[in-house]
């Protein structure tokens, strides 16, 4: 899929002003922007701005550049998986010391003709987490501001509740697993 990209579109433009004049570079130019959570949630163009991004912002930038560019398999998708030191290393310590074996987390990915794809960093494989998928769905981009985090925070409640554990712990827990990841 290395299309030339629409250079008078918004992220077009935004990417062909750095060099970025394909599909697959932009693909490359995301994928090896380092992981951190951007200023504001709602302007996936801080991803190209800041340099940075998470699952979300990264995967709804290259949504929305598909959508720019009339790339129509390409798809957004929400995944729900069970985060565990296995397939994410970094967040041993951190599950050691909640005494937790794993989290249900939410993370974005693309669909790029039925083949699911992660580009939040280089080492990013959707086959590290493939085998602890709980629940799929596609997304549009700006479901990654809002609903994703309500999504995954009524999903967690509802774990929390099964497993007897308390809320505001286990978001704590997460919360300091993703501040693992962009260490």
């Amino acid at each position: 899929m290395n299309y030339p990209l629409n250079k008078y579109l918004p992220l077009g433009s935004l990417l062909t002003q750095r060099g970025i004049n394909s599909w697959n570079e932009a693909i490359d130019f995301i994928r090896n922007l380092p992981y951190g959570r951007n200023s504001d949630r709602a302007d996936f163009s801080l991803v190209a701005h800041e340099n940075q991004g998470t699952c979300s912002s990264k995967h709804a930038f290259l949504k929305l550049l598909a959508m720019e560019n009339k790339l129509t398999s390409v798809k957004l998708i929400m995944g729900l998986y069970t985060m565990n030191s296995n397939n994410t290393p970094k967040i041993q310590n951190t599950l050691k010391e909640y005494r937790l074996l794993g989290i249900p987390e939410a993370h974005c990915y693309l669909s790029i003709k039925g083949q699911r794809m992660d580009f939040t960093s280089p080492k990013a494989s959707f086959e590290l987490i493939k085998e602890d998928i709980i629940l799929e769905k596609e997304i549009a981009p700006q479901d990654v501001v809002q609903w994703k985090v309500d999504f995954h925070k009524q999903y967690l409640r509802t774990w929390c509740t099964e497993n007897s554990l308390d809320f505001s712990e286990l978001w704590n827990a997460r919360e300091d697993c993703i501040k693992s990841l962009g260490q």
